[in-house]
């Protein structure tokens, strides 16, 4: 029989935990839980007899590979993969797989929260503006950021959007503009929305330069990832232009640092994105259903790895 293993320091719901139970015994598997684990050592010890891994955002890396001498596949419950080492994983003959989709409605209501409130001033009293008739540039074009041109509408701002790899086609045909390049992505919109990965291409390349070019009272809105930002050069871009603000649901390394730049600044104790029980219900389920595919079908329509 085969075992699928849940490893989450960061638990699933109940709900979640229940549906995935569903879809793996309904499957003939057995369903092992590893919750709030803490040490990395305990996780080492359980992927020991495990053929399949389900993890949020638990680190996947050569160690734990190593460890896991019958595992054949690994599924991220969520967009992003980069906690999970996939050249590694290539070497270990492990297919590993994300949950797309999933989650980007949550992160996009939470994008949407995060601009609401910044614009308000952080509701600290005092008169702020609105998003009506703004413009919104989404930077990345993939399922999260169709979610938020699909709730700008209802704001009524007008939308732009760049992604080097999407079709303008796809984006003009949801009544996005497409614009050629981030850097006039940034020169024309008020408000831009950060939807890229982190890869070797993007780390560190919103900062000083790029988001400089934002009009005055410009807002950067991150519910990506923290290493796509020049922590060193958005700093000292917010200390010369007092005009700025920057919201992320991704805590930067020095926290302390934008902290200084008074209602201009916020981030939320943790990664809060998948943080709603649809998500997480969604994200949960959809690993298990890939995972019972991948070994019933040898479907791998979600594969992120290459194959040895």
């Amino acid at each position: 029989m085969k075992r699928i293993l849940v490893a989450t320091d960061k638990p699933f719901a109940k709900v979640a935990v229940d549906g995935i139970r569903k879809e793996v015994e309904a499957a003939g598997y057995e369903l092992a839980l590893l919750e709030k684990y803490g040490e990395k050592a305990k996780l080492l010890e359980a992927v020991k007899e495990a053929d399949a891994l389900i993890i949020r955002s638990d680190v996947v890396d050569a160690e734990v590979l190593d460890a896991a001498r019958q595992l054949k596949i690994v599924v991220r419950a969520g967009a992003g993969y980069d906690n999970v080492d996939l050249a590694a994983a290539t070497a270990h003959n492990v297919c590993v797989m994300n949950t797309p989709g999933q989650n980007s409605n949550a992160v996009a209501e939470l994008a949407f929260g995060l601009m609401v409130m910044a614009v308000r001033n952080f509701y600290n009293g005092t008169s702020g503006t609105e998003l009506k008739g703004k413009k919104l540039g989404i930077h990345a074009y993939g399922n999260v950021g169709r979610n938020v041109a699909r709730i700008a509408k209802g704001f009524g701002m007008e939308i732009y959007a760049y992604d080097a790899f999407c079709p303008k086609e796809v984006m003009e045909k949801d009544g996005v503009k497409a614009l050629d390049s981030a850097e006039e992505l940034y020169a024309t919109c008020q408000v831009v929305s950060l939807h890229i990965p982190a890869t070797a291409e993007t780390r560190n390349s919103i900062g000083y330069d790029l988001v400089g070019k934002m009009p005055k009272g410009g807002l950067l809105v991150n519910t990506a990832r923290k290493e796509v930002i020049d922590e060193a050069g958005l700093l000292k871009l917010m200390e010369e232009r007092t005009d700025l603000k920057y919201v992320t649901d991704i805590m930067p390394v020095n926290h302390a640092g934008f902290s200084q730049l008074e209602g201009r600044y916020f981030s939320t104790p943790k990664k809060m994105g998948a943080q709603t029980a649809e998500a997480n219900i969604n994200a949960g389920i959809a690993a298990a259903k890939q995972i019972v595919g991948y070994f019933t079908e040898g479907c791998e329509k979600f594969r992120v790895n290459a194959k040895l």
